[in-house]
């Protein structure tokens, strides 16, 4: 029931790992499908998806609230596939949306930008110049994204469990001690995990019912019972209020819904 999230910077090598380790583990590997499947489950074009992750919002960007809510929906398809475990994910952001879940191992992966560039410039056929000011460009936008979107620095290694530079680390060195590393006691899930991601997922769930409502209402799940804490009091007419018994009606396995004042 393991779950490995593995992040990198562009042509850093990451995809090739993640697809190996994968592999040797008798793991699912998934990245992209997660957006194909929320495109598809929410009915919003797969580009719009695309955009919310790859273009960094600047601060007075007046698409920033729907940016969030298409990534909220990605999240809620990519939370269902981890519950399941077995699972390597690769991509950008994964860190940042299993906080708190102790099973979790959490890699980043890093090369040398001299080799980065090379495999642009063949991939592509580009000059050295036009692969160098690709990969700054790529890099800053995801930074930028982390930063406005979460206050995080997505190349701190402080955020991740492992990381590993590809260059004298080989790519199957890389595998060998991901490997090695995720069957260590403390990357095993034990049933406080278990509960952690379960209840994760579903609060996710709960909070897209939520997502264009004003005002504001926080969520938490503990055992299956769905407790809402709005920014001021509810009157009988709130849309809060409305969307209580659609959630009840939508999704399975909750057994209550309270408010806490």
């Amino acid at each position: 029931m393991g779950i490995i999230t593995v992040a990198r910077g562009s042509y850093s090598y990451g995809q090739e790992i993640a697809e190996k380790v994968a592999q040797k583990l008798g793991y699912d590997c998934i990245s992209r499908e997660v957006i194909l499947e929320a495109s598809k489950e929410f009915n919003i074009p797969e580009i719009k998806l695309t955009q919310a992750f790859e273009d960094a919002p600047s601060i007075l960007d007046r698409f920033i609230h729907g940016k969030r809510k298409y990534i909220a929906y990605t999240r809620a398809v990519l939370l269902q596939h981890l519950t399941k475990g077995n699972v390597v994910y690769h991509g950008f952001a994964g860190h940042f949306f299993v906080e708190g879940i102790s099973h979790v191992l959490k890699i980043l992966i890093t090369a040398n930008i001299e080799d980065r560039i090379s495999l642009v410039m063949e991939r592509d056929k580009i000059s050295r110049k036009e692969a160098s000011l690709l990969i700054s460009k790529i890099d800053d936008q995801r930074r930028r994204w982390a930063k406005t979107l979460y206050g995080i620095d997505p190349w701190n290694p402080c955020l991740y469990d492992l990381t590993l530079h590809i260059n004298r680390i080989t790519v199957e060195d890389a595998v060998d001690t991901i490997c090695q590393v995720s069957r260590l006691s403390q990357f095993q899930i034990t049933p406080e995990s278990k509960k952690a991601i379960d209840d994760l997922a579903l609060a996710v769930k709960v909070e897209n019912f939520f997502i264009d409502v004003r005002p504001r209402v926080d969520v938490h799940i503990d055992n299956k019972i769905v407790y809402l804490k709005p920014a001021v009091p509810l009157s009988e007419e709130s849309e809060i209020v409305s969307r209580m018994g659609e959630i009840m009606k939508t999704i399975p396995g909750i057994r209550g819904i309270e408010v806490v004042t």
